[in-house]
């Protein structure tokens, strides 16, 4: 259980509560102790059990002293006042013990509530910031409803198995301890017996404990595929409805859910089980010790009373003996969960900043790819090669068009430019500095990227234009503008301050792709990056948006990844990418005139 190990970790921020928390839970456990401890002689001299000294004993550390003390004084008091006032008496005290009792046992609650919540906001926030600096080939194999369950269901699995099973694990554990040891003084004997059989308990604890964890990773992983389900669903709902599917993609979520289902029933009733078989396996205990201690006392081994307490406190025990088995099955059912959310933490940050890196960037000369490799890692372990030695050099102010079939390379080209990822072997240097040695947010502050996929928040349009920008309306409405967004947002029930919905659904694509472009032309950058950002428009829309993007383009270096005749005529530069690599390179008419890859492209899209 290492990684529930590792969780705990997160309980070092917490020390002062922590501190508290158990202070108050061995309060709670020596009042629970006393409060048996003091009806024991009473019980006994009230009923005659034992007899009381004809002298005060000297007051010593050994139950049976102890015992007689008690005996004398209760007996005195008894004489003096009554048996009904010592009654009385008795109860007061036993009250005030089970008073301190419950007030202890809330304060331990009180102080363990922001260790609980506290670890889970730590642990969600650290998952959530990993997810955001971890590099794009991370997610290349992910499926995002296997990510969102480990950000939801295994993050509540750990919130509910493990966070709240730490007052079980903090206080039951020091009860059953405490209790023990006072067992161990009344009579080793008959502890004995008890050790006997507590073996043969955690032997089949651990073997329903292995079971659960197994099963646990199952169900962690069938979740995952249920809410992938959803969310294929929900983004290719048109598809579904247009295709008449929608008994397909039903049948598809009931068998996955019903796998889902059958898992988690499986696994409830295997920890189901944990507090009936520690309760039958203590009470055994009980009745072998009633036995034995029975016999005990007939011999006269040890006192009645002796025997009293000790199945009173044993009683006691059985409860904190059952939560600590209830929280070692939790723990072990979200053992799966805490591996899943560690194969996230743990994922190495192939995007590493340098110590000391170089925050001011003057670009003034060129880009140059020298002897790029790059690949990506499939589910089945192989490496897929994506990018085989590019060697390309850009100068500043000049626009570069990259074309190619789909699968060529030519998106992953420019995703490592802004260091989304990193080459494996080669590198990309800006006036002859590897990017490497760039601060990464400097770097990514000199770039601007629009790519094929309107990306959009749940947010207004101003929001969006603005995004990472402090911006002021006025330079919102001159980038929109300036990307023929403005028109169509003035329009609009609340014009820039029109919230769009999720991914930007309820305004067209060409329109959501605008408002792209507008983000991009508000930063400003030195560096554009166009991965297909014409692709979603229409012809008028396309042609109102070229045109903004030939004025931007100006005096900016611009890599465009396109495949339309009116995005690479106007190239400085052209290069056709095939299997990963650069097979031509010049201005259009001179690829044409070469009659290869790219005239067959042009060809294919003027027919």
């Amino acid at each position: 259980m290492k990684n529930i190990f590792r969780i705990f970790k997160y309980i070092k921020g917490y020390k002062r509560e922590v501190i508290l928390n158990i202070v108050f839970n061995i309060l709670y456990v020596f009042a629970s102790l006393f409060s048996f401890v003091i009806v024991i002689p009473f019980v006994s001299v009230l009923f005659g059990i034992i007899k009381a000294p004809a002298i005060c004993p000297e007051l010593a550390f050994n139950k049976d002293v102890i015992i007689d003390y008690f005996a004398w004084k209760l007996n005195n008091l008894s004489l003096e006042y009554g048996l009904y006032t010592c009654l009385a008496i008795l109860s007061v005290v036993y009250l005030i013990f089970a008073f301190f009792s419950a007030l202890f046992r809330y304060l331990g609650m009180y102080f363990l509530a922001p260790i609980r919540n506290g670890v889970v906001k730590d642990l969600r926030n650290d998952i959530y910031h990993k997810i955001t600096t971890l590099p794009l080939s991370f997610f290349s194999n992910k499926r995002k409803g296997d990510l969102l369950s480990r950000m939801s269901s295994d993050l509540l699995d750990i919130e509910i198995s493990v966070i709240s099973s730490l007052q079980m694990i903090i206080k039951d554990p020091i009860m059953v301890i405490v209790f023990l040891v006072a067992l161990i003084i009344a009579s080793p004997k008959l502890v004995i017996f008890i050790f006997i059989i507590l073996p043969l308990v955690a032997i089949l604890i651990r073997q329903i404990g292995a079971s659960l964890n197994r099963n646990s990773e199952k169900g962690q992983k069938q979740i995952g595929r249920v809410l992938s389900t959803v969310e294929e669903t929900l983004g290719g709902i048109r598809v579904i409805n247009a295709y008449n599917a929608e008994e397909i993609v039903k049948k598809k979520f009931e068998g996955e859910n019903n796998v889902y289902t059958k898992l988690m029933t499986k696994i409830l009733r295997r920890k189901d089980l944990s507090s009936p078989l520690t309760e039958i396996f203590a009470i055994f205990a009980l009745v072998v010790v009633v036995l034995f201690g029975g016999m005990m006392v007939i011999n006269g081994e040890i006192h009645p009373s002796i025997l009293i307490g000790f199945v009173l406190l044993f009683a006691r025990i059985i409860s904190p003996m059952q939560s600590v088995t209830t929280a070692y099955y939790n723990l072990k059912k979200a053992e799966a969960a805490a591996q899943r959310i560690y194969e996230i933490l743990d994922a190495p940050e192939r995007i590493i900043e340098k110590p000391n890196a170089i925050t001011t960037i003057n670009f003034e000369d060129r880009i140059e790819y020298k002897n790029v490799y790059f690949s990506y890692i499939e589910e089945e372990g192989k490496d897929k090669l994506v990018l085989d030695n590019i060697n390309l050099e850009i100068e500043k102010g000049k626009t570069i068009a990259i074309v190619g079939r789909s699968g060529a390379g030519k998106s992953t080209l420019i995703d490592l430019l802004p260091r989304f990822q990193d080459a494996l072997q080669g590198d990309i240097t800006i006036d002859g500095i590897s990017i490497k040695d760039f601060n990464i947010n400097s770097l990514r502050n000199k770039i601007g990227v629009v790519t094929q996929e309107s990306i959009l928040f749940n947010d207004t349009i101003f929001g969006n234009i603005a995004f990472g920008i402090n911006a002021s309306l006025e330079e919102v409405q001159e980038a929109a503008k300036a990307a023929n967004a403005h028109k169509f947002i003035e329009n609009l029930p609340k014009g820039y301050y029109t919230n769009i919905g999720d991914r930007g659904l309820t305004i067209s694509g060409g329109e959501r792709q605008r408002i792209c472009i507008a983000r991009a032309i508000l930063k400003n950058p030195a560096i554009l990056l166009l991965d297909e950002a014409t692709s979603a428009l229409d012809t008028e829309s396309e042609r109102l948006v070229q045109e903004s993007l030939e004025t931007i383009m100006k005096g900016r270096t611009t890599l465009v990844v396109a495949h339309r005749l009116s995005t690479i005529l106007n190239s400085d530069k052209i290069i056709v990418m095939d299997e990963g690599k650069i097979v031509e390179e010049g201005d259009h008419h001179s690829l044409l005139a070469k009659d290869g890859i790219y005239s067959k492209l042009i060809a294919l899209q003027t027919l």
